[in-house]
């Protein structure tokens, strides 16, 4: 399938520069089989009803960008990802960056000992250095369409945020209050969380013209017993489960099979894109409004028709919604 045909028209001053305050004051999108809805974010308990299951990532955004130098003195940006077998894979944003060349940041001299692709390579740094830097020197590692700085870390956590390990927001729980979660627990709506920490890739776009070339970076992902359990039990007595944003569908959809989630955890590289058949028993996905040409929009599609999303994006401009990682949600029923 052509990438093209996962594009569409938004004008730059729909990308929201900021997170709404209250939270859930931000803007929802109903999209159901029959109905559609133009709500708010409280509004969500409305939409919910006793006996569903909410699945959440409560994995939290680290400060995984440290601008430091070449030993030339010219000025570069790291991104950290992961460790490796030869020290920590990140990206760096900078010219003539090769193995061999020497880096500084903060305190500390490293070098470049392999170079990956797109910008990716490897620094000999261990990770006790990494979280030094990151907590000395780091900044919250927000998407490049963000133009804006941040007031505080919290804008780019949610609520919920409890396991370290992501250098992107899980952008769909941003919507949350403490209070509002009670609410919905309160009308006997099951909670439970997994973790998906969020890799670079989510800045990066798909190059290739056909879908099915991209491949998809590792994330590391745990889904633990009791969501298992929750999950299974609610498909077996046909109540309904909703996944909070894309990184949820990725986790479980990679540990499910005809309705049966089995606890584990790991790297996924799973790539969702229209013809996948899910297989987690997914009845709605709570998600926001995402680039053109990603593989997020791609997901969204697989689950509620390509071109159902991209006449409901259509309509969400011409009613002022506000786009991508600080903007406004979606509730999608799936066909």
């Amino acid at each position: 399938m052509k990438l093209s045909k996962f594009d569409y028209e938004l004008p730059q001053e729909k990308i929201a520069q900021r997170p709404m305050r209250p939270r859930d004051e931000s803007k929802l999108f109903y999209l159901g089989r029959n109905e559609k809805k133009h709500l708010h974010f409280q509004d969500i308990t409305d939409l919910l009803q006793d006996g569903d299951v909410l699945v959440k990532n409560k994995s939290k955004v680290i400060p995984a960008r440290v601008r430091g130098e070449k030993d030339t003195g010219g000025k570069i940006e790291v991104l950290f990802n992961r460790p490796v077998e030869k020290g920590w894979e990140c990206l760096i944003k900078g010219s003539n960056i090769k193995e061999g060349r020497q880096i500084v940041l903060g305190k500390n001299k490293f070098e470049v000992v392999e170079s990956w692709r797109e910008g990716r390579f490897v620094i000999d740094c261990k990770e006790k250095q990494v979280y030094e830097l990151m907590t000395q020197e780091g900044e919250m590692p927000t998407p490049p369409y963000i133009k804006k700085d941040l007031n505080s870390s919290d804008e780019y956590q949610t609520v919920y945020a409890k396991e370290e390990g992501s250098v992107a927001a899980p952008t769909a729980g941003l919507h949350f209050t403490e209070e509002l979660l009670d609410e919905i627990k309160d009308k006997g709506v099951e909670v439970h969380d997994i973790i998906l920490h969020v890799g670079p890739g989510t800045f990066l776009p798909v190059k290739e013209d056909q879908i099915e070339d991209h491949t998809m970076d590792e994330e590391y992902y745990e889904v633990g017993e009791n969501a298992a359990k929750a999950i299974t039990k609610a498909n077996e007595e046909d109540r309904r489960v909703i996944f909070v944003g894309t990184t949820t569908v990725r986790a479980v959809e990679t540990v499910s099979e005809n309705g049966v989630v089995k606890p584990g955890k790991g790297w996924t590289q799973l790539y969702i894109y229209p013809g996948y058949e899910f297989q987690s028993g997914m009845d709605l996905l709570l998600t926001n409004f995402h680039l053109p040409k990603s593989t997020l929009i791609m997901l969204v599609s697989a689950f509620a028709g390509r071109q159902r999303i991209l006449d409901a994006y259509k309509e969400a401009v011409e009613k002022d919604y506000r786009f991508y990682s600080f903007g406004d949600s979606m509730l999608i029923e799936g066909l």
